[in-house]
Formats: C-alpha cells, sequence, structure tokens
C-alpha cells in the first residue's frame, strides 16, 4: 500500500482535516444513477439554499466565522482545507470518474506530486517510460530528492511481473493510457490484477481521455488522475488537477497531504472548472469525431510515415479500445511522423498550420499542434525520448471542436507546405 511516515498520518484524525466534518462522510459521491451528460450537469450542483441560484455563487472567503471556540458555522473554516466551490467540483468529478471521493489540486504536476510525497523514503515506482515531460521531470529529478526511486519501462505488461522487487519496495505502478505522446495503450485490468497480488497500488493518468471515455477505477486502478487544465475544464484558461479514488485510507492519507502541502486551487479556478466539466461529454465527443477525420486523413497521405491514434483499426493496441473505452472512442489526442528527408519538416508543418494553434496544453475547445522533442519533451535527454518513440519528425495534434472537414483541410495543406523542398 501506499506509506507514509509514521510521523505524518500516525495521530491525525479524520475529523480534523476538514474542520470538525469528515471528509470522508461529506465528500462521498452517490452512486450514479444517471447517464454520463446528466451526471456532467447536475453532479455537485444543488441550487443554492439561500437564493436559490442555479449556478453556484463563488465563494472567495478566506475564512469562515464560528459561532464559539473551534465550532464553524457551517462545515467551513479555512479555504486551504476545504471550499464550497472545490467541494462542489470534487463531488463531480468523483460522481464522473465512478468514485467515492475526488481531491482537486493547483494543477496536473501538484497532483502527481503529492501522489509520490506520500511514499516513504525507499520506495520504489514503475512507471510507462512515455509519459507526460513533466511527469518524467518529477520523477527523474525530483522523487529521488526525498528516497523515492523511479523504473521506466516501455513494455509495462510485459515487464511488469520482473520489475516489482522481490523486497517489497515497489509501492505504485504508473500508467498512462493512451501515452503522452506516441498514443500507446495498457491494459489496466491486466497490470492491476498482477500489482494487487503484490500490494502495489496502481495510478492512471486519465487525462488524454477524461472521464467521459475511460474509467480507469472500474478496470482496477487504485487512483486516476488528471490534469484539470486540459479536458476537464476545456477552456484553455484554468491550471488544476485532481484525483480520484475509492479507498478510505487513500483518502485520509492524501487529503492530509492536500491540506498541509496547500497546493490547491482557487474558488474561482474550481468554479470555471466545474462550469467546463458540464459539457465534457459533448465536448469529447466533437473532439473524437475530429480527431478520427484527421487521423484517416493521415493515414492516407504520403507524406506521414506512421499515425498514432487509438480510433484507428490499424492501431497496434486497438483491441484494448474495445475493452476501455466508451463506445470505441479514440479521443481528441494523436500524433504522426511527418515523412521527408529532413525532421525540419515537421517544424514546418507546425509553423503552417491555419486552424491549429502552435502551442503546449492540449483539451481545449480550439485546436493545438505541437513538437514533443523540441518542446513537451524537451527536456528528457534525447537517447530516452526516441526508445519510447518520441522522434524530432514526431508531430503531436489536440484536436478541437471545429468543424472536422476544416481541420482535416488545414493539415493536408500545411503537410503539402512542409514537404516543399
Amino acid at each position: 500500500m501506499l506509506e507514509m511516515p509514521s510521523h505524518d498520518l500516525g495521530s491525525v484524525n479524520n475529523s480534523t482535516l476538514t474542520n470538525g466534518v469528515s471528509p470522508i462522510e461529506e465528500n462521498v459521491s452517490l452512486p450514479p444513477k444517471h447517464a454520463f451528460g446528466t451526471l456532467a450537469v447536475h453532479a455537485g450542483s444543488p441550487p443554492d439554499p439561500v437564493t436559490g441560484a442555479v449556478i453556484e455563487p463563488i465563494t472567495l472567503s478566506t475564512t469562515f466565522a464560528q459561532s464559539a471556540v473551534s465550532k464553524p458555522i457551517g462545515q467551513y473554516e479555512y479555504t486551504r482545507s476545504s471550499n464550497p466551490n472545490r467541494t462542489n467540483f470534487e463531488t463531480a468529478v468523483a460522481a464522473l470518474e465512478q468514485a467515492r471521493y475526488a481531491l482537486a489540486f493547483s494543477s496536473g504536476s501538484a497532483t502527481t506530486a503529492t501522489i509520490l510525497q506520500s511514499l516513504a523514503q525507499g520506495s520504489h515506482v514503475i512507471s510507462v517510460s512515455d509519459v507526460y515531460g513533466g511527469t518524467h521531470r518529477y520523477f527523474s529529478k525530483v522523487a529521488s530528492a526525498h528516497g523515492v526511486k523511479v523504473t521506466f519501462t516501455a513494455a509495462l505488461e510485459a515487464n511488469v511481473k520482473d520489475l516489482i522487487r522481490a523486497d517489497g519496495s515497489t509501492k505504485l505502478i504508473w500508467i498512462e493510457s493512451p501515452s503522452n505522446p506516441t498514443l500507446s495503450l495498457v491494459d489496466i485490468a491486466a497490470v492491476s490484477e498482477i500489482a494487487h497480488k503484490h500490494d502495489v497500488k496502481v495510478v492512471v493518468d486519465n487525462t488524454f481521455l477524461s472521464p467521459y471515455i475511460q474509467n480507469p477505477l472500474v478496470h482496477g486502478a487504485d487512483i486516476v488522475v488528471h490534469s484539470v487544465t486540459k479536458y476537464i475544464n476545456g477552456h484553455s484558461d484554468v491550471l488544476m488537477g485532481v484525483a480520484a479514488l475509492n479507498s478510505p485510507e487513500l483518502y485520509s492519507r492524501l487529503s492530509f497531504l492536500q491540506n498541509a502541502i496547500g497546493a490547491v486551487p482557487s474558488p474561482f479556478d474550481c468554479f470555471l472548472a466545474h462550469r467546463g466539466i458540464k459539457t465534457l461529454h459533448l465536448r469529447v465527443r466533437e473532439a473524437s469525431k475530429n480527431a478520427l477525420m484527421v487521423a484517416e486523413a493521415l493515414q492516407r497521405s504520403p507524406h506521414v510515415k506512421a499515425v498514432n491514434y487509438p480510433g484507428l483499426a490499424s492501431h497496434a493496441q486497438h483491441a484494448i479500445v474495445a475493452k476501455q473505452h466508451r463506445k470505441g472512442l479514440g479521443g481528441g489526442m494523436l500524433s504522426f511522423r511527418v515523412s521527408a528527408s529532413t525532421p525540419e519538416a515537421a517544424d514546418r508543418f507546425c509553423a503552417a498550420t491555419k486552424i491549429f494553434t502552435l502551442a503546449e496544453s492540449l483539451g481545449g475547445v480550439e485546436s493545438l499542434v505541437e513538437l514533443p522533442a523540441k518542446m513537451t519533451h524537451a527536456g528528457i535527454p534525447r537517447t530516452e525520448r526516441e526508445a519510447a518513440g518520441v522522434w524530432d519528425d514526431l508531430v503531436r495534434i489536440s484536436c478541437g471542436v471545429e468543424d472536422g472537414e476544416d481541420l482535416v483541410a488545414d493539415v493536408l495543406a500545411a503537410l503539402d507546405e512542409a514537404v516543399k523542398v
């Protein structure tokens, strides 16, 4: 299990974590009784009990009055510990991930860091090698500072049994499925079954698909994380992260660290992200449709070496899509390699698009394009990048919700421009 040094959690009482109200009692989501879209609109969104407002107010107060010493008037005492907007957002995410609990953080990276901080010194983590550059940076350059070692593998399912250490120090397996940026998939249930036999927890970064397409907890994962900045918020105006889980013990550990470290989102960011989540299913469906159109067009182009998109039947792990993804959707993310005499053609492609904006990030309503080797994954040594399939000519695309025909035309025109000598 995840371990904490005894002095961190040994004397913590759940009732102290949110000022006299157990967070486990307050943040439990009811089992979903409705379809995803209904939950997206209504979960964590009760009408305001005072005014009847359908949309929640933004509670900016950092502190809350008490009727007597240690007796808050309501549920809240200090906004770092809990805030109405954060509670509502966490409730919504928990409902959509089919989780009992959710915890929001100030960024996706802060979510990752908090989970790693929950491990005791000497712990060992296994991670897929093809991960977000910020995750790789934390695992390789920060985790070691507090005594946590990380092993990367390009073939998690094949290697996981051998990589789990016999001395019991392996505590966590970190999965991205699809991975960033080569869109490789992992059979979450298969890895989780092996991990749990050795008392190892499984974390899945579900950012690329969102809760609409994939629910890792259903397939055996212990924690699912998101960069809320991406699909959940969906409008490129919020920096935020979230973790969802079912274990009361893990919830107590992580909620303690959420409060103790204090890497929490602002009430306004929680309000914006909660607003964004209400249209998540609509946006992700459209982005997936557009990505499939673009992937199919790229697959037909003579200017493309290879296309990485789970929604294509030609994807090497397409069977996992049918097993893990809602309605076989491939998501809005894809990557491809430009076929040209020099890798600079990929640079030219990124500069030539008219609708796709050259920028980092993903999951917004607008379509984006970037070059991982020189942008999001530039901090990873070349040999490690290339071993994971992140070549200099690899282009990553995030399809937004524009008209798909326009996106296809933009990509094909930019390819023609890029390969001109």
